[in-house]
């Protein structure tokens, strides 16, 4: 998985670049096709905002979260991630088993 991180608006720290690294090596996990994801870092007046692309088999997936500082921000970003990526994992796997994708989530 290749993994692009941008800070605007804020200076991109070695901590906070190895905490998302940290976070989407666990997404990576879960999920063996995500082939690229590019995690946007900024600072708006007091909010803190991450945003994420991720390019999987067959389909984008995009996140976003806010929060009081960076580090919930990704924490919550990962979460919204996590939920997509198991969510298009069922339905590649419903597909290849030729049943209707139905979510158990709603």
């Amino acid at each position: 998985m290749q993994l692009n991180i941008t800070g605007h608006h804020l200076d991109l720290t070695e901590p906070l670049a190895n905490h998302v690294r940290e976070k989407f090596d666990k997404l990576q996990q879960l999920h063996t096709q995500i082939t690229h994801v590019h995690v946007i870092l900024s600072v708006e007046k007091l909010a803190h905002r991450a945003e994420a692309t991720a390019r999987v088999t067959g389909a984008e997936l995009f996140a976003n979260a806010d929060a009081e500082d960076m580090y919930s921000a990704i924490d919550l970003l990962t979460d919204k991630m996590v939920r997509q990526v198991v969510k298009h994992k069922e339905k590649a796997v419903a597909r290849q088993n030729g049943d209707q994708y139905r979510s158990d989530h709603h």
